[in-house]
């Protein structure tokens, strides 16, 4: 499976490194790259049959629903109107297309494809956060929820890598 999509969004995170997202772009970066994990995990807790993926899909769709809410309560009180960036289309091209791809699947490919994106989408998703979105976030406050959520994508990121490991992906 090809996760050139990931590889060509998060590319790009580089280029925005030097030209510094601004808070409102960052906002919708962070509010569109949960809002793909948590499609494509509503997705597999419907077509998985495999208990330990849909367990972590719940785990998906539960953990980044916290991150938007928290992210989209924040932007609120901070009165940031998330502003889409070419990145964040990006995400959500990405998502779109990960999904169509996804519902043409059943059973182990499924399962396979979706871990094997989860562990690719996870990795990318903290190099946008180190070299992205906490060197450019000038409010204090969304920085440090970048910072305090970023553990918890690593841990899906392990995670994600113990259930690959398990299905035989690579």
């Amino acid at each position: 499976m090809s996760f050139g999509f990931i590889s060509l969004i998060f590319g790009a995170s580089a280029l925005h490194a030097a030209e510094g997202p601004t808070d409102s772009q960052i906002a919708a970066i962070v509010v569109t790259a949960n809002a793909v994990d948590i499609d494509a995990g509503r997705l597999a807790e419907k077509v998985s049959t495999n208990k330990e993926v849909k367990d972590f899909a719940n785990r998906m769709v539960v953990d980044h629903s916290a991150v938007n809410k928290q992210a989209t309560d924040l932007a609120a009180k901070l009165k940031v109107k998330p502003e889409a960036s070419d990145l964040s289309k990006s995400l959500d091209d990405g998502g779109k297309k990960n999904l169509a791809k996804l519902k043409t699947l059943k059973a182990a490919a499924f399962d396979k494809a979706y871990v094997d994106h989860e562990v690719a989408y996870h990795l990318a998703v903290l190099d946008t956060i180190d070299k992205t979105l906490i060197p450019n976030a000038k409010n204090a406050e969304l920085k440090s929820l970048i910072e305090k959520v970023r553990p918890a994508i690593a841990a899906h990121l392990e995670h994600a890598k113990q259930i690959q490991a398990k299905l035989g992906a690579g």
